[in-house]
C-alpha cells in the first residue's frame, strides 16, 4: 500500500485531516456525520485501501467517544446486536474477497438510502401528527430513556411503563440492522449510519444513544482489526499515516462535546438521517 505519497500532497492531506477531525466531532455528537470522512478517505486514497486507513482513526474516536459517554450505554441492547453483527462481518469479510471497488460504494450507498427512508417511514407510520414521541417530548433530550436502563420501541417498556412494541418485532429489528451494520462496518466502516437509524428507531435519546454507539463501534472496530489485517488493508506504512491523522481527532472530539447538548431532539436526529443521506448519495454519485 503506498498511501504514503500522499503526505506530500497538502491538499490531500488537509483533507483527509479535516476528515479526521469530522471523525472526533461524529463521535461526540452526530453519530452517522462520519460517513462523509468515509467520502473523503475514498476519494484522496484508493477506496479499498482507504477503509484500512480509515480504522485506526475510527477507533480513536471512539476511545474518545467511550470516555465522554461511557455510562449511558444501553448493555441488553449491545448484547441483542452482537451476534448479528458478527455474521454481518463475515459476510463483509467474503464480499470484499471478490468485489471492486464500484461494487463497494454501489451497495454501500444503495443500503444506506434504504435504512434512511425505512426509517422516516416508521417515524411517520407511527407517529401521529402534530405530537411528540417518547424519545423527543422535553425536545431538549435531557431525559436519556437509555442511559435510565430502557431502550424505547425495542419491546420494553416506555417511559411512562407501558409496552412500546412486541419483543418478538424488536429481536427480528435487531437481528436486521445487526447483520446489515456488521456487513456495512466490515466493507466500508460504514456501519455508523445503520445502528444509528437502529437506535432512533429503538428510540434512544441522544445520550444513551452516544454512549450505546460508542460502545459498540469500540468492541467491534476493534474486532475487525485483525480482519482488515489479513486483507491487506492494515499494514505498517498505513499505520504510519494514521499516527499523523490520529492526532486530529482529539479536537474534533472535544468540539463535538461542547456543542451536543445545545442540539435538541429532534434536530438531533434529522442531522442523523440527514447525514446518513448525504453519505449514501455520494457513494452512489462517485
Amino acid at each position: 500500500m503506498d498511501t504514503l505519497n500522499i503526505t506530500g500532497n497538502i491538499g490531500g492531506m488537509a483533507a483527509l485531516a479535516a476528515a479526521a477531525m469530522l471523525v472526533g466531532f461524529s463521535k461526540t455528537a452526530v453519530s452517522g456525520a462520519n460517513t462523509i470522512s468515509l467520502a473523503v478517505f475514498a476519494a484522496v486514497l484508493p477506496a479499498r485501501e482507504s477503509t484500512g486507513v480509515l480504522l485506526p482513526v475510527l477507533i480513536a474516536g471512539d476511545v474518545l467517544a467511550v470516555l465522554t459517554y461511557r455510562r449511558h450505554a444501553h448493555w441488553p441492547t449491545l448484547w441483542r446486536l452482537f451476534p448479528a453483527v458478527a455474521v454481518g462481518v463475515v459476510i463483509g469479510t467474503g464480499f470484499l474477497f471478490w468485489a471492486d471497488d464500484a461494487v463497494v460504494r454501489t451497495s454501500i450507498g444503495a443500503i444506506l438510502l434504504l435504512m434512511a427512508g425505512v426509517t422516516l417511514w416508521r417515524r411517520r407510520s407511527t407517529e401521529p401528527a402534530g405530537t411528540a414521541t417518547a424519545a423527543d417530548r422535553d425536545g431538549t433530550g435531557a431525559k436519556d430513556a437509555a442511559a435510565d436502563g430502557v431502550a424505547v420501541g425495542d419491546g420494553t417498556a416506555a417511559d411512562d411503563g407501558t409496552a412500546v412494541g412486541p419483543a418478538r418485532r424488536g429481536r427480528v429489528m435487531a437481528r436486521s440492522y445487526g447483520v446489515l451494520g456488521g456487513f456495512t462496518t466490515m466493507v466500508a466502516n460504514a456501519g455508523g449510519p445503520v445502528m444509528s437509524l437502529y437506535l432512533i428507531s429503538a428510540g434512544f435519546r441522544k445520550l444513551g444513544f452516544l454512549g450505546t454507539s460508542a460502545w459498540f463501534f469500540l468492541i467491534v472496530n476493534t474486532v475487525k482489526v485483525p480482519f482488515s489485517a489479513g486483507l491487506g488493508l492494515i499494514d505498517g506504512k498505513s499505520l504510519l499515516l494514521d499516527a499523523v491523522l490520529v492526532v486530529f481527532v482529539v479536537p474534533g472530539a472535544f468540539i463535538g462535546r461542547a456543542c451536543v447538548h445545545r442540539i435538541n431532539q429532534r434536530l438531533f436526529e434529522r442531522l442523523v438521517i440527514g447525514a446518513t443521506v448525504l453519505g449514501g448519495a455520494q457513494l452512489l454519485l462517485r
